[in-house]
């Protein structure tokens, strides 16, 4: 066997042998990476889901509303708020796009004058997010005033913003000219990215209802004022009274 042969056999010997080597440190890495790092997109995403101000919720499997806003009250809760005529204390809540989970909360106080709802979640179930699809919840605002813009974002026709005329006749609550339809009950309506309040249902019915978002040729929605809400939470020394909600 010639000089060159016997070189070339070493080589490819040798070439083989490294492959091995290297396969082997591959796998071995590979096996400890598997125990340290998740696997998948998130390692909670089989039994937790995000949520956040602009979820669509299911109340005791049937009513769809969206969530105003999720965060902790001065008990250390975790606390959400939708519509009283959504559903009442005791009334069990699940996440549209996660009914896998079944009950992720339950509604533990509300109050019909001002339509609104308290939810107890389930921390082992929702992770509380400031950002929800990409609507965005900095903490609590004033009351908005007449020509401000409020911005709102519901289940059913997602985000929409309008001009605000002021005052509705009800007492604690807004009209904004934000888009509502059935399904939206609840929306959390902002200005400035700060929670100002939730939407409650149309102003009239002698105008047309929402049909394209983005020509505001549409009924105004009346909104409960989110302060008013917490100010009778705090009153009545309810679950939900201190909310603040998640932080960014």
């Amino acid at each position: 066997m010639g000089v060159a042969v016997r070189v070339a056999l070493r080589t490819a010997h040798r070439w083989r042998l490294d492959a091995v080597a290297t396969s082997l440190a591959l796998a071995a890495l590979l096996s400890v990476l598997s125990v340290v790092v998740p696997v998948g997109p998130m390692a909670f995403a089989e039994d937790k889901v995000p949520l956040g101000g602009g979820a669509g919720i299911v109340v005791n499997g049937e009513s769809l509303c969206t969530l105003t806003a999720i965060g902790h009250d001065d008990r250390g809760e975790l606390i959400g708020f939708t519509s009283a005529h959504c559903g009442g204390p005791g009334a069990v809540v699940a996440v549209e796009e996660a009914e896998r989970l079944g009950t992720v909360g339950t509604m533990v106080a509300g109050n019909d004058g001002l339509d609104y709802a308290v939810i107890k979640f389930d921390p082992a179930k929702v992770i509380p997010v400031a950002n929800y699809d990409g609507f965005q919840i900095n903490g609590i605002g004033p009351d908005p005033t007449f020509g401000q813009i409020a911005c709102k974002l519901g289940r059913t026709t997602g985000y929409s913003c309008g001009v605000t005329w002021g005052p509705g006749e009800e007492p604690g609550t807004i009209v904004n000219q934000v888009c509502g339809r059935p399904g939206d009950s609840g929306a959390p309506v902002t200005v400035d990215n700060l929670l100002v309040g939730m939407i409650h249902g149309a102003f009239t019915e002698g105008l047309p209802t929402c049909i394209i978002k983005f020509i505001p040729l549409h009924t105004p929605a009346v909104t409960v004022s989110i302060n008013s809400v917490l100010s009778d939470v705090a009153a009545r020394n309810r679950p939900g009274a201190g909310f603040v909600p998640v932080p960014a």
